[in-house]
């Protein structure tokens, strides 16, 4: 470990000098662990601020069940995000960004930013009118994002304040089935059971380290392999979890973001891509695991009777992807398994997202 010493941060080796990622889930998390623990105990002086931009992005993100010949558990989402240009957060802002330690580092750069999402969950078996007690009620989602973040070379750090609104309110049905009758798809009949109106706030706060490592001097096209841990706490009456995991990366030009954009639960990269004139690229696989003490759309509503299912406390999701960054923005596509989130379950969820962010 001679070199962390002069204030470059490496990830942890193993006994051969290589990083390994083993599954199942519990027992990646020790490694993932030890490699991000040493990001937060690297020197801050090693630190160096990506590039200064001056516009900010905007993405839209899709997800959707039917990429995965389903329409079951988690069947539709989409996300709209804004990343403003960098260090442009009000006064106020700033200060308070100065308090959260963990958040921003020496030589950071940061960002504020706004989302508006829907995320709309039903059961297996969409075809009753009265649902089965025992499988995932029906519910939706929408929810605004306020969120303020900061990055360096080799660290992101992000607190989100999310406000919105689960039950009808949320217009999950409408969004189901009016988009079911455009593409003459059958309706979802057991909507009249879903979760009721209930207010949601969660706050969610997220770390990532990147370590991006060249094959070899000659290697063609600058390209390179590197690792992206995380670590993700969420309170809130909606999501209350802890997760940790972490992305293998293999391509061209990976110092631009921290991975695809995700919803929320799943571990997000930067909704920002930083300024770069040359085209990259890459693909990835990454594998995330999370302790879940409160999921409403398991639970049912907090101060009122609601259809509900007994959760699973630890969750895994698998992901697969990849992503193409230009000048302008990046498009990527991630394609995520999802282990039984609760008792009865029959199979894993399986769900496909695409993202488009545009830089302006």
């Amino acid at each position: 470990m001679a070199a962390a010493a002069t204030g470059v941060p490496l990830p942890l080796p193993m006994n051969d000098g290589r990083i390994a990622m083993r599954t199942p889930i519990h027992t990646a998390t020790s490694s993932v662990l030890a490699l991000a623990l040493l990001g937060v105990l690297a020197p801050a002086a090693a630190e160096v601020a990506p590039p200064r931009d001056d516009r900010g992005t905007l993405g839209l993100s899709i997800d959707n069940d039917l990429f995965g010949g389903s329409d079951r558990h988690y069947t539709a989402g989409s996300l709209l995000t804004y990343r403003a240009p960098t260090d442009l957060p009000p006064g106020w802002l700033d200060r308070f960004a100065d308090s959260l330690l963990p958040l921003v580092t020496a030589g950071s750069t940061r960002r504020w930013g706004l989302a508006l999402g829907q995320h709309i969950f039903t059961p297996e078996d969409t075809d009753r009118p009265n649902p089965d007690p025992d499988d995932r009620p029906y519910a939706g989602w929408l929810y605004g994002v306020f969120t303020l973040s900061s990055a360096t070379a080799t660290r992101y750090g992000s607190l989100e304040l999310q406000l919105g609104v689960v039950g009808p309110a949320a217009l999950g049905e409408q969004a189901q089935n009016n988009v079911h009758d455009f593409f003459n798809i059958d309706r979802a009949l057991g909507w009249d059971y879903q979760l009721a109106n209930e207010p949601g706030v969660n706050l969610v706060y997220s770390r990532l380290w990147r370590y991006n490592f060249p094959f070899a001097a000659d290697a063609p096209d600058g390209l390179a392999w590197g690792i992206v841990p995380n670590f993700v706490v969420s309170l809130g009456n909606v999501h209350t979890y802890a997760a940790t995991g972490a992305m293998l990366r293999v391509g061209r030009n990976l110092g631009t973001d921290f991975g695809p954009p995700r919803a929320r639960p799943s571990v997000a990269g930067s909704a920002f891509v930083d300024p770069t004139d040359e085209w990259g690229w890459y693909l990835f696989a990454g594998l995330d695991g999370r302790a879940v003490a409160r999921d409403i759309f398991l639970d049912g509503n907090t101060w009122q009777d609601s259809r509900s299912v007994d959760k699973k406390h630890f969750v895994g999701d698998a992901s697969l992807g990849a992503a193409v960054v230009f000048p302008w923005g990046r498009i990527s596509y991630v394609h995520t398994f999802r282990t039984a989130e609760f008792e009865g379950q029959g199979t894993l969820a399986e769900f496909g997202s695409v993202t488009l962010s545009v830089r302006f």
